[in-house]
Order: structure tokens, then C-alpha cells, then sequence
């Protein structure tokens, strides 16, 4: 995993950080979204299987609201949180698999239900919040990071993926993920679906103005090959762009006060909760 230096002026989040729950509701961690969920559809299965099942193009934040909705509650929530965001993912999933005759158009089988697929899913989102946190914060302290990393293997327990199949540590996971991201590729649909969500052409004005904004910090967290696998354009001036941004990040989020940093957190648990009891 690719994460900077730590500096010695940049703020922490606390002197010690005991697990998922002190880093998962900093808000700044929905900046690596975009990140996550390229690299999700760059599994082919994954893609092609959000590529039939999901839209974009009518509805843009669908898969991010859905995911930071489930994210939360299985990190933040009560053990009613969790359980009612599970329930929903999996209704959710339920007509997520492949048609016999995909295979005829050499698509690949895919199932919502597969752990496996499950497991790439979860580690595209463990990966991305601390590559971003790490980013802003500087790196954790080993023993933190291992709490962390442990932590975070629930987002894929919670579902289908068996406690084993999480890798047993941080090494044995930069080895998967090695492994993984060398399988990765992309082909015309899954290109399609990745213009869609860099490309908002309806939805909200406000949304569509973001999305520069949005196009560059989801490049900038690529790296050189994850954006090849798209097609994304990258340059000195852009690079520069995204390194004003990432400082301007820095200077400025870690001083928010946290009823402003969580509040994201405190709206999905609440919206989770109103659904649930609607």
C-alpha cells in the first residue's frame, strides 16, 4: 500500500487510535470513495455485475449513499444498526447474479452473494479510508493500524465473507492485494460505467459542479496503472492541482471541531434508522 511520510506539524486524530470506531466517522474518508468504488468495478465480476444491476446515469449516489450507509452502521451503529444495514444489503443483493446466457457475451459470472467478490469489495474500501487517512493524519502507529486493519474486516464478516478469509494481518493483506490488483482489468462496460460516475450529466446543479473537484481527487488516489485500467488522463498540472488540494485538506479538516467532521456519520445512522422504522 502506497502511503506518505508521516510530518511532524500535520495534527493527529488522538494520541491513540483504539480501532475502527476512532477513524471510520471522520468524514474525510468519503473523499476516497470515488477511489473505491473504481477499483471495485475494475474486478471484472464486480463491474459487470454493477454494470446490469446498478444506474449511474438516473441515479449517481446511489452506490456511494448505499455504501456509506452500510459502512457506518456496521462500524458506528448499535448491534440494531448493524443488523438492519445488513438486511438491506442483502435484499439488495438478492437479483445481483449472472444470466446463463452472459456467458455466450463472455461476461463473467458474477453473484453479490460470492464471498470472494465480497471479500475485493471490502478491502477496496479498508484500503482507500486509510490510504486517505494517512494521507491527512500521517501513518498510525503499528499496533494502531494493526487494531485498525482487524476492525475493518468486519464490513466483509457482516455478510457473506468467513472470518478466515480476511487476511489474518496487515502483511498477509498487502500480499492479497497485491495478488488482486495484478488480476485487474477493464473492458468497454465497465469503462461506460466508471465515465457515468466521473461524468454526472443529470442529477443536481450543485452535484455536476462538484464533479471536477471530484474527477481530480478520485484520479489523484489512483495510481499510474489504476488510471490506465480507465483511461483517465493525469499530468504535471493536474498532479500539482491535486497536491494544493491535499495540503489545503491538511491545513484545514483536522482542525474542524468533530460534531462537523462526523456529521455525515450522524446523518446515514439516522436516515438508516428512519428507514428502518418506516
Amino acid at each position: 500500500m502506497r502511503h506518505e511520510p508521516a510530518t511532524a506539524a500535520r495534527p493527529r486524530l488522538s494520541d491513540r487510535v483504539r480501532g475502527i470506531q476512532d477513524i471510520a466517522p471522520e468524514s474525510v474518508l468519503v473523499l476516497a470513495g470515488g477511489r473505491a468504488i473504481l477499483l471495485q468495478l475494475a474486478n471484472p465480476a464486480v463491474g459487470h455485475g454493477v454494470a446490469r444491476h446498478s444506474d449511474f446515469a438516473a441515479r449517481p449516489l446511489a452506490r456511494l449513499h448505499g455504501t456509506l450507509s452500510y459502512v457506518y452502521a456496521v462500524t458506528c451503529g448499535t448491534p440494531i444498526d448493524r443488523a438492519a444495514a445488513v438486511r438491506r444489503v442483502a435484499l439488495a443483493h438478492r437479483p445481483v447474479h449472472s444470466d446463463p446466457a452472459d456467458q455466450d457475451r463472455a461476461v463473467p459470472a458474477y453473484n453479490a452473494f460470492d464471498p470472494h467478490l465480497q471479500l475485493w469489495v471490502a478491502a477496496t474500501l479498508y484500503e482507500s479510508a486509510t490510504r486517505m487517512h494517512d494521507l491527512v493524519y500521517g501513518p498510525l502507529a503499528d499496533a494502531d493500524a494493526d487494531n485498525v486493519y482487524r476492525d475493518y474486516g468486519v464490513l466483509g464478516t457482516a455478510l457473506q465473507v468467513p472470518p478466515g478469509l480476511w487476511p489474518a494481518d496487515r502483511a498477509a493483506f498487502a500480499l492479497y492485494w497485491e495478488h488482486a490488483t495484478a488480476q485487474l482489468a477493464t473492458d468497454v462496460t465497465t469503462r461506460g460505467v466508471a465515465d457515468q460516475l466521473l461524468h454526472h450529466r443529470t442529477g443536481p446543479v450543485g452535484l455536476r459542479l462538484a464533479m471536477p473537484l471530484a474527477r481530480l481527487v478520485t484520479t489523484g488516489l489512483l495510481s499510474p496503472g489504476e488510471r490506465e485500467l480507465f483511461d483517465l488522463p493525469w499530468s504535471a498540472a493536474r498532479q500539482r492541482r491535486f497536491d494544493l488540494l491535499l495540503a489545503g485538506v491538511r491545513l484545514v479538516y483536522p482542525r474542524l471541531p468533530a460534531r462537523l467532521r462526523h456529521a455525515p456519520m450522524r446523518h446515514y445512522l439516522r436516515a438508516g434508522r428512519e428507514t428502518a422504522a418506516g
